[in-house]
This record gives structure tokens, C-alpha cells and sequence, in this order.
């Protein structure tokens, strides 16, 4: 077995070296979009991050981050490098798992050599397995950027390899030691991801498995029941019992003893790191069974397993049962509560990591979400209350509402009162708790509630109608009941039927968000393009004909951004996946132990794939494609691809027969060895241009961009995740403008963000705002009712005053009314000149009041009333006014039109980010700051290395990419429009009577930035990286014609027919993509599809002719390639 040993470690080390040179040398140099920036912030300073928070992966990255030496635009190369060694970590352990499976099923357990035939054979596997899925798209992707993945993923290998190791030594002395280790992991890795604890299904069969002797179908059930109680007692008993048992002693050392806050914490993880040695010690000294018993229960109850849900008898029966357990039992069975005992230790060494967070956000950290400095505010973090709760097994459903219950004449809405709510005193004084409500369980309409509820978001009722076609059965639902609780009203409601409800699953849930991304790493992916149900976009493709035609209409016409010419289409000809169906196959064919092993392969992959859809329960039109959550269940097929390989060379000895069987059993070894390498030759042949981000810098460029818009000392206020966290990453890492406050309006409906924003940050001052912690604390103005107001209009700061007012909430409701709606902001023209806000010049147009009507305005009057975001963002607007307009304030580009306060009008454009001024625009929309925008633009702006493609270099631009790519040509184009039309009206009548040379000066300054904006737009964000965005184009291109005509310039036409001719190949091969499309194929196509099918295409093909363009030489050549005119004229006389 030496021989084997040395060959297994080392071709595992080799699946290692590959794995990390592939993943380094495709490395985002710097921060990428989404959660990234967030994540490298994170472990650069030890800040925390989003909920339910991350401390392990933070200390590991944070060791990461030592390595770059003090340089910090190496810092997020380091911590993407981790994740890549993380990653090349988990491919080596996926290696020696497919090793030691194959192994056991094709070699004798007492061989003391295997054959070189067989070594092969095991070696072909575990290389074809590893490198497939080291290369497949899903795992790769989150390999090379920081995020918690990789390591996750590396949690889950070490768990699932932990436990064949152990069961390769179960018989040996000591190898409990290994199910120690696997709950030290598993306890670590809960402070990165929970994903990890659902390999424990898995770890329990092969226990099963391999300490009972005769194995049965039954008794796989129970192990599989045994296994659900534990990963239950973890996940509802063991991870939140520690919090529940901290809360308890916090509250009695900080409220009843007097101490500061968290020392009742700290006592409390004495006590139980005391408990559980008393206990190890007594297991393991074996000298008083009373001892054992006692310690043993002890530290069950302080490890807080017994306090599973809400009523305390839980607790009580649960420490009865066992008492009586241990008094009852004739013998104590001290191996079992050794391992119990240590396990459940370990997992709280791994738990008590979550006191980083603690420590660091009291040390009010500039990112600090949730402000989680107390175990209460902790709680509601880990369990992310802040996202809401999602309906499972039984609940509401799309059109439930809230049930109401009369009062006298005053409705009320029906809740259930649950644990107590408590929170630090607000008043200044000595450190306590106060209780300030109950966590309220709002009861929905009974007769829409249903069993599997998957139909469950009212917000996206139009999305599941158009996944089912939904029609839903009518009820008559009770909106009100008395005071008994007696229905008082009924209205007819629509409720799902549970075919309807089945069919969603099963068509947007399970194989949309499963089933597609399981296809694109072992089938074939279409492109890098969010699909939501059309043809065209993000599905599965195997590169066979005759199986993706029918589905998606013919593959061979689809446009080249969609198909060969998006680096996101990848094509395996199904080959890994019909490699994986051999391997489960042979897997569960081949022997007892062979289907032994086959379901510890299958409760892997189903646990970290299906049972994932089950738990999540996602509505249509997510934000993002979800696939890095099911990496875990892809690594369990990956396993089967492996094992295909020993499959593959049974079946061709098979086919040889049994005489010639052994003659050739070396030469099908090496066929199927090779055949098996092919695989994922394959899959990488496709699959690295898609992945390798080396040499893009946009998240961190365009980060750069947002805060290079602003004045110094700015207020910016964004919403998502991309325009937030690359402006935290330029700020809290490589030090960009840490003048400017980042405000975000998805937070800012918490009190504790409200807080963060009175303490300054680095070279930002403090926000100064009239409320005051009292105001707003523990929810009380979540929500602002706009109830029989006052229409007066009145000075913003009076309406604050009246809300902030304790007794704004004293009325039959008990809810916050908001008197004064009507609103206006003073505008100190004087002032906001000294402050640089406006020029001279512009203070003689500007209003004398900024209007806040939010009675006009369409978000707030739809929901009527206002919602504690944009109560405290009028607070800043109405404050920095009143205080001369000492900090400018912006809106970000990127920010819904539903946030802007009704300030459309008066917000002009200076780059990536709209500020707040008193000049009106007289169309009521959003405007541009000329001036400073093309200063911002020429002078400050960044571009994130996309301009590289003109030099032949290759620079891969994923969708989320390109969305900020068109984001910013919108933003260019605005500006070179908004110069041009200055130049129009400098002309005019007027003032060319006033003064004719100074105006055509005037005039000629700007048509000549209007067109070196559209020149660095061009140069700075070529199409050859990212096509234009509908219409822009062609909006490009007569604003190019507009500028030849106002200047003499006749290049400027060339330019202008060139975007259009390239726009009208582009759009060429979509029209007759459309063309080949079957009726119930086009009807999936998006809305801008059609569009451009139906009348985009005949707008370019006129434009261009009114450019000059040799329309009737490109309709030809059009032709030529397929698209019917005559078709594309029948859509004129539609709207005719």
C-alpha cells in the first residue's frame, strides 16, 4: 500500500497545484460587485459586515491581508488569493474523497497491494472528478473573488473527507477523535456558513454503515431520522440556545448586579467552559458516576440545547428525559457522552468566534450593521430578522393581508405577542436593559393560508402569474373580526390552488433556480445573461441540436452576444453530466457497499441542493442568479463523475466479455482513464475566458467614480449593494475620499443606522439631523402615517418637530401620524454661494424654496405616509439647509426614483451622482450640472482597465459588469446632451442679440465638450467590450449627427453612421434569431426583445438612412442573411 499512498497524496497535491495556479492566474485583481468590496472591508479592519456575519472566515482572511505588506491596493488581491487556495484545498480533499470511495468498492479491504490496472482506474477517477468540478462554472466563479464560499466549500469537503478517514480507522483506538474533529469543524464553520451542518445526514449513514454489521432499509431511515434531530438540536437548540443562555445572565449581572454591559456574557463563557472540562474531566476520570451525571446535565443546560422554541417546558422535559435517562440506565454509556460532550464543546470554541463581533462592533467601527454590541442586537443578527421571515411548511400566501380586529370603532391588527424585546437604555445613564415590547407575530388572513405555501409574496403577484399562467380559486377572506375574534367582514380573495402552488415549485424553484444551474456546470450554460424564463437568456445548452432547438429555437442563429461571441457560453456536449449519470449508476449497482455509499453520495447532494430550494423558497426575480448556493450539492455529482470513470471501465470490460476481460482490463483502464481526462479538458476549454477576471478593475474604478462626482465633504445617499459597498471598499481600504458620507437608504430604516450617522468616520464630520436617539429608538417611527393631515404648507424642520414630538403616536391607533406632509426647504441663495453649492450666476434663476409636497409625490402618497429612511433623509436635507448648506448632498445615480423625496426636479447630474440644488428643472426631471460633470468626467473619472480591449487584451465583462458599463454611457450621454443643448440656447434669439461673439463663443465651448465626452465614452467604454444598451445607440448616433450639423465637423456624421451600422448588424442577427422562433418560444421573450424586434430595428434602419446610409444596399445585404422585410413591415401596420 506504500506504493499507492505515494501515488494517492501525490496526484491529490497535483489536483492542489492545478487548481491554485488555475485560480491565481484568473484572479480579480481587486474588488468585484455584490458582497465582495463588503467582505474585503471586513477583513482589512474587522469591521462587520452584513448579518448573519461571518468571524471565522474574517480572522482567516485578516491573515490574508498581512501578506500584502502595507500596500492596500494588494490587500484585495490577498483576499481573493485566499479564497483561491481555499478553493485549490477543496479540490485536493474532493480527490482523495473519490479515491477512497472507488477504492473500497473495486479492492479487497485486506489487499496489501493493488494491481496497476486498479490503480489507474482509482487514479483516473479521482483526477477526472477533482479537475471537473475545479473547472466547473458555479465553484470557479466564487474561487477567485473574496467571498465566503470558497471557504464554506472547503468546510464541507473536510467534514465529508473527515469521515471516511474515520471510517477507514472506526476499529482502531481513539478514532472518536475524528467525530470530534468533524464537530470542531462544523462548529467553525457555522460562523462562516450554516451550509456546513447539512453534511450531516451524510456523516451519519456512514457511521451507520460502518458499526452495524447488518445494514437495512429501516435502519437507514433511522439513521437519517437521527441525523435530522441533531442537525435540528444544532441548529435550534445548540446555535441559538448559546445566545438565549448569554441573554439570561446579561441580564441579570448588567440589571439586577449593576455591572457594564457584556460581563454577564463573559461570566456566562467562564461557567461554560468551565462545565464542560468538569465534565470532560469526570468522563474521562471515571471515579463518581454521580459526578458524571451531574456535570454532564449541567453542561447540556448551559449549552443551551434544551431551549428549542419559545415555551420553557421544553427545556424542563427535555433535562427530565435525560436525568431520568442517566438515574435509570443500569450503565452509564461514557463513550457516547465523552464524544457527545466533546462535540458539543468544540462547536462552542467554534460558536464563541461570534465574540468578534461583538468586541469590534462596540468599538463602533465605521462599518458596524446591526450594531450587534450586545447580545440582544446579536441575536436578531444571526438570525436575520432584518430580511424577514418566508413562509415553509404552512402560512400565507399571495394576496394574504394582515387580519384586523375592531376595537369600539378602532381597527387594530391582530398579533401574537412572542419573547420579549430588550435593548440598551437610550437615556444616558448607567448601563441597563430595558424592556421595550414584544416581538410581534402579525396574523394574516386565515382562509389564504396554506399548506407548502410557495405562492407567498405579495409584492410578486404579476411574476408568478406570468411562471404559471396563475388563475387561483376565489375565498371568501375575512378582513375584520370583534373583539372575540368573530369574522366581521369578508372580502373574495384569489387563493393559489395547490396545483398551481406545486407546478411554481416545480417549475421556477426547483428547475429554474436548481436544475438550470445543475445543467450549466455539467451540460452546458447558453450565456452570462439572468435568465427569468425566456429563450434567450441564461439557460442550459448541451451544444447537441436536436436537444437545445426545441427548447430554445435554433442555437445556431442565436446573435453572437447571446451565443459564440459571449464568453459565458460554454458548451460540454453533456459529457461530465453523462459521466456522472455512469458513475451513480455503477455506484448503486455494484455491491451492498457500492449502495451503501451511493446514498451517502445521494443525502449529500440532496441536502446541499434540493433540501436547500425546499428551505429557501425564493420568489421570481431575484436580484442576482443564485447558483454559488448549491456548490455543495455539484461537488457531491462531481463525486459521481469521478466514480464514473471506474464505471465507464467496467462497461467496457463487460462489452470485451469475460475470457478476454483480464488480456485487456489494463488497456480499458487506460481508455477509460483517458476518456475520463477528456472531460474536463473540455470543461475548461470553455470555461476560462468566462472566469478569468484578471486585469478588470470596474467595482473599484466605478466606486472610485461615485465619490469623484462629489464636492468635498459630501453626503451621498445610496440604496444596493453596488453602489454602496465599492464606495465602503475605495473608502475603508485604499483611503478614497473618506470626506464624503456614504448613506444608505436600505439601512436607514434602522435606528441603529440613524446612530452610526451622528459619529463621524475618518475625515467625515458627523451628520447633523434634528433627531435625536429618543426619537426614533426601538422602531417607534418605523413608519409615518400620513392620517386627515394638515395641507398647510409649512418650514420642514416644523413638520420633523411635530413627528419627533413623544406624542405624535398618543392617538386611537397608537401609530405616529404625520400632521404637516406639505413641505418646503428655504433656500439661503447667499449662503449656498458661499458655500459653493451654486454659482453666482445660478443664484439669480434659483427657487426660494425646495418643495417637499409628499402628498404629490407617487411612492409616498401610494403608501401613505413615510417610512423612517426617508424621514431621517429630509432630517439631513432640511438640517444641512438651515445650517447654510455647509454639506452638499447627493443622490447616487443608481438610486430608485421612489427615493428621491419628490426632488426630481431638483437634482442636476455631476458624474455618477445627482445633487440637490434650488435649481428647478422646468421639465420636472432630474438635470445636469454641466460644469462639474465634465470636470468629474475628464479629470477624475476612472475606467476600470475595459478599455484594454483596444489594445488586443482581453478583459471579461460579466452582466453585473456590464449593467454599470451601460449605467455610465447613460450618464455620458446626458451630459454631452445637456452641452449641446446649452450651446442651442446660447444661440438664440436673445442672446445673440445681446451679445452675438460671446454667445457663439459660448456655443462652440460646449459642442466641442459635448464631443470629447462622446470621444472618451467611445475610447474609454468601447463597444467591442460591451455593446450599446437599447436605444442608446441610435440616441449616440444623432446626438453625433445633431453636433456635425451645429459644428461644420462632416467626421462626425462618419461617426455617427458607423455606431448606427454597427448597430443595425448587431441587431441583424437578433431579428433573424426571432424570425426562427416558434409563437410559444417568442411570447418568452423579454419586453426590450420584442421591442427592438417590432420597432427599434426599422427606427435604426431609418435613422440611418436619414444619416446618408445606403439603406437599401444594407436592406439587401439584411436579406441576405435572413431577415424578412416584409414581415418587419407587418408590425407597422399592426400599430396602424
Amino acid at each position: 500500500m506504500k506504493r499507492y499512498n505515494l501515488v494517492n497524496n501525490s496526484l491529490g497535491w497535483l489536483c492542489f497545484l492545478i487548481a491554485a495556479v488555475t485560480y491565481l492566474l484568473t484572479l480579480e485583481p481587486t474588488a468585484s460587485f455584490w458582497d465582495c468590496p463588503e467582505y474585503i472591508s471586513q477583513a482589512f479592519k474587522l469591521e462587520v459586515g452584513h448579518p448573519p456575519g461571518n468571524p471565522i472566515w474574517i480572522m482567516m482572511a485578516r491573515v490574508a491581508v498581512n501578506f500584502a505588506g502595507g500596500n492596500t491596493e494588494l490587500i484585495p488581491l490577498m483576499v481573493n488569493a485566499s479564497s483561491a487556495l481555499f478553493s485549490a484545498a477543496t479540490i485536493l480533499l474532493l480527490f482523495w474523497t473519490i479515491t477512497h470511495l472507488v477504492k473500497r468498492l473495486i479492492v479487497r479491504d485486506d489487499a496489501e497491494s493493488i494491481p496497476l490496472t486498479k490503480m489507474i482506474v482509482i487514479m483516473g477517477s479521482g483526477l477526472c472528478g477533482a479537475l471537473a468540478y475545479a473547472w466547473s462554472d458555479t465553484f470557479w466563479f466564487s474561487a477567485v473573488e473574496a467571498e465566503v464560499y470558497a471557504f464554506s466549500s472547503f468546510c464541507t469537503a473536510l467534514v465529508f473527507w473527515l469521515i471516511l478517514k474515520w471510517e477507514a480507522r472506526a476499529d482502531q483506538p481513539h478514532s472518536d477523535r475524528y467525530l470530534v474533529l468533524i464537530a470542531y469543524v462544523i462548529g467553525i464553520s457555522i460562523a462562516v456558513h450554516l451550509l456546513n451542518l447539512l453534511c450531516i445526514p451524510a456523516i451519519v449513514l456512514v457511521v451507520y454503515y460502518r458499526k452495524w454489521a447488518k445494514t437495512t432499509a429501516s435502519g437507514s431511515l433511522i439513521a437519517l431520522a437521527v441525523s435530522f434531530v441533531i442537525i435540528g438540536l444544532i441548529l435550534f437548540g445548540l446555535v441559538p440556545g448559546f445566545i438565549e443562555m448569554s441573554q439570561y445572565f446579561e441580564l441579570f449581572f448588567v440589571n439586577t448586579c449593576g455591572m457594564s454591559y457584556n460581563m454577564g456574557v463573559l461570566i456566562y463563557a467562564l461557567m461554560t467552559i468551565a462545565a464542560f472540562i468538569w465534565c470532560i474531566h469526570s468522563m474521562y476520570a471515571q471515579n463518581s458516576p454521580m459526578k458524571m451525571k451531574v456535570s454532564f446535565l449541567l453542561s447540556i443546560l448551559l449549552s443551551g440545547i434544551p431551549f428549542i422554541g419559545e415555551s420553557m417546558w421544553i427545556p424542563v422535559i427535555i433535562l427530565g428525559g435525560l436525568a431520568a435517562y442517566l438515574w435509570i440506565a443500569k450503565k452509564i454509556p461514557v463513550r457516547v457522552l465523552t464524544v457527545v460532550t466533546l462535540s458539543c464543546f468544540v462547536i462552542f470554541i467554534g460558536y464563541t468566534s461570534y465574540a468578534l463581533l461583538l468586541i469590534r462592533s462596540s468599538a463602533n467601527t465605521p462599518m458596524n450593521q446591526n450594531a450587534p454590541d450586545n447580545v440582544f442586537t446579536l441575536s436578531s443578527y444571526l438570525n436575520r430578522e432584518q430580511y424577514g421571515e418566508t413562509p415553509l411548511l404552512y402560512g400565507r400566501t399571495v394576496n394574504s393581508s394582515i387580519l384586523y380586529r375592531v376595537e369600539g370603532q378602532t381597527p387594530r391588527p391582530v398579533v401574537n405577542l412572542t419573547k420579549p424585546l430588550y435593548g440598551k437604555a437610550v437615556d444616558g445613564g448607567k448601563d441597563r436593559y430595558v424592556n421595550y415590547g414584544y416581538k410581534k407575530e402579525y396574523v394574516t388572513t386565515p382562509e389564504l393560508n396554506m399548506l407548502f405555501p410557495r405562492i407567498h409574496s405579495s409584492s410578486h403577484l404579476g411574476a408568478y402569474t406570468d411562471w404559471i399562467d396563475m388563475k387561483g380559486q376565489p375565498v371568501d377572506a375575512t378582513v375584520y373580526v370583534d373583539e372575540n375574534g368573530e369574522p366581521l367582514q369578508k372580502v373574495t380573495k384569489i387563493k393559489p390552488t395547490m396545483g398551481e402552488n406545486l407546478r411554481f415549485f416545480l417549475t421556477y424553484q426547483l428547475n429554474q433556480m436548481y436544475w438550470r444551474y445543475f445543467m450549466w456546470n455539467f451540460a452546458g450554460r447558453q450565456n452570462d445573461i439572468q435568465g427569468n424564463g425566456e429563450v434567450n437568456n441564461g439557460n442550459w445548452i448541451s451544444g447537441i441540436p436536436f436537444i437545445d432547438n426545441p427548447r430554445l429555437g435554433d442555437q445556431s442563429l442565436l446573435p453572437d452576444d447571446l451565443g459564440k461571441a459571449n464568453k459565458g457560453h460554454n458548451v460540454y456536449y453533456m459529457l461530465p453530466l453523462l459521466l456522472g449519470i455512469i458513475g451513480l449508476a455503477w455506484q448503486a449497482f455494484t455491491s451492498k457497499r457500492g449502495i451503501e455509499q451511493f446514498w451517502v453520495v445521494f443525502f449529500l447532494f440532496f441536502m446541499t441542493g434540493i433540501a436547500i430550494v425546499l428551505y429557501l423558497n425564493q420568489t421570481p426575480t431575484q436580484p442576482r442568479e443564485r447558483d454559488y448556493a448549491f456548490a455543495g450539492s455539484f461537488y457531491a455529482f462531481a463525486i459521481w463523475i469521478g466514480i464514473g470513470v471506474t464505471g465507464l471501465w467496467m462497461a467496457l470490460n463487460g462489452l470485451l466479455g469475460k475470457k478476454s476481460k483480464s488480456d485487456h482490463s489494463k488497456v480499458t483502464a487506460i481508455i477509460a482513464a483517458v476518456i475520463g481526462l477528456l472531460v474536463p479538458i473540455q470543461m475548461v476549454s470553455q470555461t476560462w475566458d468566462d472566469h478569468d477576471r484578471s486585469g478588470r478593475y470596474t467595482a473599484r474604478d466605478f466606486g472610485f467614480n461615485y465619490l469623484n462626482s462629489l464636492d468635498d465633504n459630501a453626503i451621498i445617499f445610496t440604496n444596493g449593494d453596488n453602489d454602496t459597498f465599492p464606495l465602503w471598499y475605495a473608502q475603508e481600504v485604499e483611503g478614497v475620499r473618506t470626506d464624503v458620507r456614504v448613506v444608505n437608504l436600505s439601512y436607514l430604516t434602522t435606528d441603529w443606522y440613524v446612530n452610526q450617522m451622528k459619529h463621524p468616520t475618518y475625515d467625515a464630520a458627523a451628520i447633523d439631523m434634528l433627531a435625536k436617539p429618543a426619537d426614533y429608538a426601538y422602531d417607534r417611527l418605523q413608519f409615518n402615517y400620513f392620517f386627515d393631515p394638515d395641507t398647510t404648507k409649512v418650514n420642514a424642520l416644523k413638520s420633523l418637530e411635530q413627528i419627533y414630538d413623544a406624542r405624535s403616536d398618543k392617538n386611537g391607533y397608537n401609530l405616529p401620524m404625520m400632521k404637516y406632509p406639505n413641505m418646503y426647504v428655504p433656500v439661503d441663495r447667499e449662503a449656498m454661494v458661499k458655500a459653493g453649492r451654486i454659482t453666482e450666476a445660478e443664484a439669480k434663476v434659483a427657487d426660494d424654496i425646495i418643495d417637499f409636497n409628499m402628498m404629490q409625490d407617487a411612492s409616498t402618497a401610494r403608501d401613505g405616509g413615510m417610512s423612517l429612511s426617508k424621514l431621517i433623509s429630509l432630517d439631513m436635507i432640511a438640517t444641512s439647509a438651515a445650517n447654510g448648506w455647509n454639506r452638499p448632498i447627493y443622490f447616487a445615480s443608481t438610486v430608485p426614483t421612489e427615493y428621491y423625496l419628490g426632488l426630481s426636479p431638483y437634482l442636476r447630474s455631476t458624474g455618477m451622482a445627482y445633487e440637490v440644488s434650488p435649481i428647478r428643472e422646468p421639465n420636472g426631471m432630474t438635470g445636469v450640472n454641466t460644469d462639474k460633470m465634465y470636470r468629474n468626467v475628464t479629470e477624475r473619472f476612472r475606467w476600470g482597465g475595459i478599455d484594454a480591449v483596444n489594445d488586443g487584451k482581453e478583459v471579461y465583462l460579466d452582466e453585473t459588469v456590464r449593467r454599470m458599463v451601460t449605467s455610465t454611457r447613460s450618464s455620458l450621454y446626458d451630459l454631452a446632451h445637456a452641452l449641446t443643448v446649452e450651446g442651442i440656447q446660447a444661440t438664440d434669439s436673445v442672446n445673440i442679440a445681446n451679445n452675438k461673439a460671446q454667445a457663439e463663443a459660448f456655443a462652440a465651448d460646449r459642442y466641442k465638450k459635448a464631443v470629447t465626452v462622446l470621444d472618451l465614452m467611445m475610447a474609454k467604454l468601447p463597444t467591442k467590450a460591451q455593446p450599446f444598451g437599447i436605444q442608446l445607440g441610435q440616441q449616440t448616433a444623432e446626438l453625433y449627427g445633431t453636433l456635425a450639423e451645429l459644428t461644420g465637423d462632416k467626421t462626425l456624421t462618419d461617426k455617427a453612421l458607423a455606431i448606427l451600422k454597427g448597430e443595425l448588424d448587431q441587431y441583424t442577427q437578433n431579428i433573424v434569431y426571432y424570425q426562427s422562433l416558434k409563437p410559444w418560444q417568442y411570447l418568452t421573450l423579454p419586453t426590450t426583445d420584442r421591442w427592438i424586434d417590432q420597432h427599434y430595428y426599422l427606427q435604426l434602419l431609418q435613422t440611418y438612412s436619414d444619416f446618408g446610409g445606403d439603406a437599401e444596399t444594407f436592406m439587401q445585404q439584411a436579406a441576405d442573411k435572413g431577415v424578412n422585410f416584409n414581415r418587419q413591415a407587418s408590425f407597422l401596420s399592426d400599430e396602424k
